[in-house]
């Protein structure tokens, strides 16, 4: 592992404001209280932000609810053109916004400029669709009426991002949002805080008008967003977190019948069939696997081989994994950076323990270095039991668990969806296979709301994300994605008479 050092994130960290955003203005919370941000690379504090409560959230929605019909009255080319300014602004800024993001969450630096990317897209994607929201004209089939179909925004919209992807999630979030003409409040992670402060100072400069983008910081979630859910005044709720913080959400929801965007868990399937082209799975297995250490909800979860191809792609995996440095994600060379706390690796370590007792066999990996920061080994698993904790709980961590199954042809076919559509989960699946048709039934009968096919990577701003079952509700991204901040209403005008 290489040797953990400070980043070079202090500069930019230092002009960043650690008050709440509200109303146009920086403001300490009420109380006055403040938290820690933490490198989890070094364990160094980084900065402290505001801690909110009940009270400071009380003034965010108020003021989101305020500026709604204004800030919906704008033109969608205003609003188009912001967007369009905040990617440029972002783009121009792309290493000092990586180095924060590397600093408080602890992604490899090159990465980390990939998600700086991969979030600016989100805008730009946005400020086109904001120019394209249309509507329906038809007339009734006795002739009597004609039916115009228009959209507006859905109105103020409570934000909630998880600490994963601190940029991206808040621009897939923020943008449609801007783009439909919808106010916002706006909780990002505790443990990434800074990253969504810093694009809340972009979007400033880029334009966006006070009071549109308010955005609160704080360690008590329960308070702030139950708040917001119960004022009544809140009209959408867009969140990407666990399963079990969805399904609260989705009761307050139902308070006030509220609009929701739900991203949740997911417990992903990795097929790797019998006819498949090994060096091309094991590249897709590398980035399915590891991208984000393993800390994604798209992370493959459950690796799948038939028994025929299974000692090869397990032993060219483990290959590797285990030539991957580990380290401080602001060192240079480094391609697996800590995780983002204590319990994240204790949960990881517990997982890979179960799995062993249980009669799995270590290719590479398995334990937890010593010295500062949260940091465990790239991890291959071989011959993992179907009852080990780990194939039914998300691993958020670099940890490959691979199991083998059998059969022939159809009878393969139908025991690996067995295995894969069991669990509640259907977030996205990724197969390897190089028969058409085994591909074509394969992606048909998976439960999930996402397939890669042949590929590691099925994330893109211009595609609808979202999956099934217990893996959420809605779809960000692509042109679905705007529709989720957008409520329909219908005119029935008369036909005049001759």
């Amino acid at each position: 592992m290489t040797a953990v050092h400070p980043g070079p994130a202090a500069e930019t960290i230092a002009r960043i404001n650690p008050d709440l955003y509200i109303d146009g203005a920086w403001v300490p919370a009420l109380s006055g209280a403040r938290f820690d941000v933490e490198n989890p690379a070094t364990g160094e504090i980084l900065a402290q932000v505001a801690d909110a409560g009940a009270d400071d959230a009380r003034v965010a929605l108020q003021t989101a609810v305020d500026h709604q019909t204004a800030w919906a009255a704008t033109s969608p080319r205003s609003r188009s053109e912001i967007l369009y300014r905040a990617h440029q602004l972002i783009m121009s800024r792309v290493d000092e916004i990586a180095s924060v993001m590397t600093a408080e969450m602890g992604k490899p630096l090159a990465e980390a400029k990939g998600e700086v990317a991969y979030g600016a897209e989100f805008f730009r994607w946005f400020a086109e669709e904001a120019v394209r929201i249309g509507g329906d004209h038809t007339t009734t089939g006795d002739g009597a009426n004609r039916i115009i179909v228009t959209k507006q925004p859905v109105g103020p919209c409570i934000l909630i991002t998880p600490w994963n992807f601190p940029l991206a999630m808040g621009t897939r979030k923020i943008g449609p949002a801007v783009a439909a003409g919808c106010t916002m409040v706006f909780k990002p992670a505790e443990l990434t805080p800074l990253t969504s402060l810093l694009l809340a100072d972009i979007l400033r400069e880029a334009g966006l008008p006070d009071g549109v983008l308010n955005v609160v910081t704080t360690t008590d979630p329960g308070a702030v967003v139950g708040e917001w859910m119960e004022s009544g005044k809140a009209r959408k709720v867009s969140f990407t977190g666990s399963t079990e913080v969805g399904k609260l959400l989705l009761r307050q929801a139902a308070g006030s019948v509220m609009r929701t965007s739900m991203e949740l868990g997911g417990n992903a399937p990795f097929i790797v069939c019998a006819d498949a082209d090994i060096d091309r799975a094991v590249d897709g297995a590398m980035v399915a696997k590891m991208r984000n250490i393993g800390q994604a909800c798209t992370a493959a979860n459950r690796f799948f081989v038939h028994r025929s191809v299974a000692a090869e792609f397990s032993e060219k995996l483990a290959a590797r994994m285990r030539a991957l440095t580990v380290g401080d994600g602001a060192a240079d060379g480094v391609q697996v950076g800590p995780l983002v706390e204590t319990k994240a690796v204790d949960k990881v370590d517990r997982l890979v323990t179960d799995a062993v007792e249980r009669g799995a066999q270590i290719s590479c990996g398995g334990t937890r270095p010593e010295g500062p920061g949260h940091f465990y080994q790239p991890t291959v698993l071989t011959d993992v039991a179907p009852g080990s904790d780990l194939m039914s709980t998300e691993i958020f961590g670099p940890v490959a668990a691979i199991v083998p199954f059998d059969g022939d042809g159809a009878d393969a076919d139908d025991a690996v969806l067995a295995l894969a559509n069991d669990t509640p989960w259907g977030l996205v699946g990724y197969l390897f296979s190089s028969d058409v048709d085994r591909v074509e039934y394969l992606s048909a009968h998976l439960e999930v709301g996402m397939v890669g096919v042949n590929t590691g990577l099925v994330s893109n701003p211009a595609a609808p994300f979202g999956g099934i079952k217990e893996s959420g509700l809605g779809r960000e991204g692509g042109r679905l994605g705007i529709e989720e901040f957008l409520d329909v209403k219908y005119l029935a005008v008369p036909v005049r008479k001759r």
